[in-house]
């Protein structure tokens, strides 16, 4: 049984995470009002990697006999002045997510849940990658400009990612 406390910061997260999606899906649909259906897709997969986190925590608030609270969320932006200004947006948004993460931790460790201690070690650690990937994209921008050519061939590459869900999604 999880304390009010977790089950409360856990459920507030778990609405972080649906915000997160919802933020990438505003993220896609002005790529795609742009004609950038690469950086687009790239959003896309993104949503669908976070929604595969909010399953994460709805399925281990529910394992561990918690209530799962559903609150209203914020609408995302829609407009940005350049695809380096979402991209930077993005990295932004997954150093958010790694600080609330690391709470969550600070919170299991100062209540001695060592359950919730592990199922957060994934999150740690998927958060260096979200990161990386994000500050990847954010690089190559600055190289290749936010016109022209190098926008389009960067376009064409982003277009390649795929979602693969990770294979404990069950959990």
């Amino acid at each position: 049984m999880l304390k009010k406390k977790i089950e409360n910061a856990l459920n507030k997260h778990l609405n972080a995470e649906l915000y997160s999606s919802y933020l990438y899906l505003s993220m896609a649909a002005y790529f795609h009002s742009q004609n950038l259906n690469g950086f687009a897709n790239w959003m896309q997969v993104q949503a669908q990697e976070e929604m595969i986190h909010v399953m994460k925590f709805y399925s281990y608030i529910n394992d561990r006999g918690g209530q799962i609270k559903m609150m209203p969320i914020e609408g995302p932006p829609t407009q940005w002045k350049s695809s380096l200004d979402v991209f930077e947006g993005v990295y932004k948004h997954e150093q958010l997510v790694t600080s609330l993460i690391h709470k969550l931790v600070d919170l299991a460790v100062a209540e001695k849940d060592r359950a919730l201690q592990s199922f957060l070690q994934w999150f740690v650690d998927e958060q260096v990658e979200e990161e990386a990937s994000a500050d990847d994209v954010v690089q190559q921008l600055k190289l290749a400009g936010t016109t022209g050519p190098g926008l389009f061939m960067l376009d064409r590459e982003l277009k390649q990612r795929a979602f693969t869900p990770p294979a404990d999604t069950t959990e």
